[in-house]
């Protein structure tokens, strides 16, 4: 069963091969993710290894957590399940003073102005 990992600390200039060829001798890898930012497509400085063992995983925390990669100690450890994230159309009832309601909807029949109208 494949097991994924969180890598953290990595140096912005690291590389997939270059994660592939470190994580590589601690077993077989089924995937690797390296995180960059939306908007800017820079590095964010971790990422995700998927192991192919549970045997690998363990191996790859034992030998990568607190390695030094370009002057930087990675951290290493077992990828927790991703949160859902609160929101939605509603925007997770954050206030939004600009239209005067809780996530772009007032409740009301309120003049919007050039807005355009509201979310729906």
């Amino acid at each position: 069963m494949n097991k994924k990992l969180y890598v953290g600390n990595l140096p912005y200039s690291t590389t997939e091969a270059q994660v592939r060829a470190l994580f590589g001798q601690a077993g077989e890898i089924t995937d690797v993710a390296l995180i960059t930012d939306r908007e800017t497509g820079r590095p964010k400085g971790f990422g995700f290894v998927e192991m192919a063992t549970e045997e690998g995983a363990q191996e790859a925390i034992k030998r990568f957590n607190g390695y030094t990669l370009e002057n930087r100690n990675l951290t290493v450890n077992e990828a927790r399940p991703r949160e859902e994230r609160s929101g939605g159309s509603f925007g997770g009832g954050r206030r939004d003073d600009r239209n005067g309601g809780y996530g772009g909807y007032s409740g009301g029949n309120r003049d919007r102005g050039n807005r355009g109208g509201g979310r729906f």
